[in-house]
């Protein structure tokens, strides 16, 4: 019995360790979310890659087609505004940028 409760005991303890990292990822994940600042449009990476807060303000930038915005954008982190382009900061869902790509 003794060996039986012990084994249980290890396999239960190897799994709950194996799980820590995935509980640890759901967690600095919203964690992040609520630590990311809004981008500055005037920042330098974001004036390289034209961003804007407001879709339609890109309008007349070549590359730009109605309907596209930050939110349909494969970039996109719905989890926290994030976009994986601009790491450290979140965006505006209805912004719009020059590498814009839609979501698979």
């Amino acid at each position: 019995m003794t060996n039986q409760s012990r084994r249980k005991f290890m396999r239960q303890s190897l799994l709950g360790i194996a799980a820590l990292p995935l509980g640890a990822s759901i967690l600095s994940q919203r964690v992040f979310a609520q630590e990311l600042t809004p981008l500055d449009p005037s920042v330098a990476q974001a004036k390289a890659l034209n961003y804007v807060k407001k879709a339609e303000d890109a309008s007349d930038h070549p590359a730009y087609e109605a309907g596209e915005q930050c939110s349909n954008c494969r970039f996109f982190q719905e989890a926290n505004n994030g976009c994986q382009l601009f790491p450290q900061n979140s965006v505006e869902p209805e912004g719009w940028c020059q590498s814009w790509v839609a979501k698979a």
